[in-house]
């Protein structure tokens, strides 16, 4: 041995080191959390969704690969099953509300039929279905029957009428619409700037009045409309007399 490394010992330096399964243990921990509340938060919304949703899981469940045909995503056939559901189910609730106001609608013309204070008038009463619910118009006569011409005070029969209608409408929860409508004539009073669109508003906004003191419920009022002669009920006689109404929409359920 030289000299040299005689007196100059030579050190040696161990580098630790640490197990490989001992520093990714709690990568597959954590990973092993997030699945499990993924999954968590999959079964309460499925749990929070209708009967159409329901079942279109359950049955992508029991036949996943039945959902995967000529190459489509699963997801995707997947997504127009549910649809389809929904939209069925839909149709059919609103088809059984749709019987239930016909036949609240039927009763309120037989309320007013059996009436003698009415029965000269069930001729200016309709009752309709239109896309938003049941319609039911008070159109006014060349004898004023209803309005107090070129002003938006109604008189004794219509608010009797709408009194009768709104005992009935108080005993179910669907919102209420309420609209006025002219003629096309001009209107033809002093108040400048005033026009048929004020005076169809007003108009309905007496209704509601009328209906609210009978006792229906502000909150059940989802609209008051004034369309003046925008929504003419005979578009081939403009200054008709049925063009002049009151019209109450019971909106169908959401």
């Amino acid at each position: 041995m030289s000299e040299l490394n005689r007196f100059n010992p030579i050190i040696v330096k161990k580098i630790k080191k640490h197990s490989g399964s001992h520093g990714g243990a709690w990568k597959v921990a954590y990973a092993d959390f997030v699945t499990a509340m993924m999954a968590l938060f999959i079964v309460l919304w499925v749990l929070g969704q209708d009967n159409g949703v329901k079942e279109a899981v359950a049955h992508y469940f029991k036949n996943p690969v039945g959902f995967s045909n000529g190459g489509k995503n699963i997801l995707q056939g997947h997504s127009k099953e549910i649809l389809s559901l929904s939209s069925s189910e839909s149709n059919e609730k609103k088809e059984n509300d749709r019987e239930e106001l016909k036949k609240m609608g039927e009763k309120i013309l037989s309320e007013l039929s059996g009436s003698a204070d009415f029965h000269n008038l069930m001729d200016q009463i309709k009752v309709e279905f239109v896309d938003e619910g049941m319609r039911i118009e008070l159109i006014d006569t060349k004898n004023n029957v209803f309005f107090e011409i070129g002003t938006s005070t109604l008189k004794d029969p219509a608010k009797k009428i709408l009194e009768k209608i709104t005992l009935q409408l108080i005993k179910i929860p669907n919102m209420i619409v309420i609209e006025g409508h002219t003629d096309s004539r001009p209107y033809g009073g002093v108040n400048p700037g005033y026009s048929n669109f004020e005076l169809s508003s007003d108009r309905a906004n007496d209704a509601r009045r009328i209906m609210v003191s009978a006792g229906l419920n502000t909150s059940r009022i989802d609209e008051v409309r004034g369309y003046a002669d925008k929504r003419l009920r005979d578009i081939n006689d403009p200054y008709s007399t049925i063009n002049r109404r009151i019209s109450i929409i019971v909106k169908y359920n959401k």
